[in-house]
């Protein structure tokens, strides 16, 4: 995704990823969750349940989720 307009913030389990979805979504950024293992499973390819998700959000927008995510992550780790 080198010449897009997205870029990655955050790569996770499912409930992180929900997390952040949920509050970036308070500050009007919509986030993209990319999900590599369900994107295979519709496709009719099977999937590993891995439960990793990506979170990318608009270059417009990544000064403005970088301190939402930061939080979130420090919660978690503290």
């Amino acid at each position: 995704m080198s010449d897009s307009n997205y870029t990655k913030v955050f790569s996770g389990n499912f409930i992180v990823v929900q997390q952040i979805a949920h509050k970036l979504s308070e500050i009007n950024i919509t986030p993209i969750i990319k999900d590599e293992s369900e994107s295979g499973r519709l496709a009719g390819f099977g999937a590993t349940p891995s439960g990793q998700q990506d979170v990318f959000v608009h270059n417009d927008e990544l000064e403005k989720a970088k301190p939402i995510i930061e939080q979130i992550i420090s919660t978690l780790t503290s």
